[in-house]
């Protein structure tokens, strides 16, 4: 792992290339996650960009951060990102979830112009029902065991998978995946997405109930460039679920632009 210092903390990063020397392919996790999420992306020898994967602030091996729910979070975590991607060169971000809202609010608050945007289970807007909200605050583990439920992160991933899962995120602990989860209830930027003239991609696993289909649809309609791939047999975590699917339709895109 990597750090960069900005803003008064430390930022830990991801960086694999395997002797690449195109513009790298920056990966931010979702709510409750870290870097590793992205292991079926920077972990390709067969890449042909370089992949850096970070951990946001409070996440992971990356210095946390005082901020109240919402927008003060989100600013600090766009922060994190443009750091990293600062510091690495990186030209395209791909975001899951939280990570998607933070790279949308980051275009549409800083002026940051990459070459193209991958927005994967995610949306415009992410209200958190007030069930999880309610068992976040006062009964983690049963807001886990949710997550976990049937098309949630995953649609049929094996045991393995899901106990590492479950894992991951009690190690981020309680408080911070609450003012994830908080901060994306608060998150709502439908009215702005023309603004966004950055290439993008909108990536969805066909079973993913926390932010469907319908979501990426919308998104691909309002963002004057973009376009929508639907991952079969995936949820929410289609990168981790299904991810040479996941990777095909990456590697398209990049190729692309």
């Amino acid at each position: 792992m990597q750090t960069v210092e900005h803003d008064g903390r430390e930022t830990a990063y991801r960086r694999t290339d395997f002797g690449n020397e195109a513009p790298p392919v920056l990966f931010v996790h979702g709510s409750g996650g870290t870097h590793e999420i992205w292991a079926a992306q920077y972990g390709r020898r067969e890449n042909e960009f370089p992949a850096v994967a970070l951990d946001l602030s409070g996440h992971g091996a990356s210095d946390d951060v005082d901020t109240e729910p919402g927008i003060e979070t989100l600013d600090a975590y766009a922060e994190d990102v443009r750091a990293v991607a600062r510091d690495t060169g990186a030209r395209i971000l791909v975001g899951n979830s939280l990570g998607g809202a933070v790279i949308q609010h980051l275009l549409l608050t800083d002026g940051v112009d990459p070459a193209g945007i991958v927005l994967a289970g995610t949306g415009a807007k992410l209200t958190v029902h007030e069930d999880l909200r309610n068992w976040l605050a006062d009964d983690f583990d049963r807001a886990v065991e949710f997550l976990h439920g049937e098309d949630m992160l995953f649609h049929d991933a094996d045991e393995e998978t899901i106990a590492e899962s479950k894992a991951a995120m009690h190690d981020v602990g309680r408080a911070v995946t609450e003012r994830d989860f908080l901060s994306c209830h608060t998150f709502d930027v439908r009215d702005r997405l023309s603004e966004l003239s950055t290439p993008a991609l909108a990536l969805v696993g066909d079973h993913d109930s926390l932010t469907p289909p319908k979501f990426h649809e919308f998104l691909a309609e309002e963002i004057p460039d973009a376009g929508i791939v639907t991952v079969t047999d995936a949820a929410h975590l289609a990168m981790l679920e299904q991810p040479d699917a996941f990777n095909g339709a990456l590697d398209i895109f990049l190729n692309r632009i």
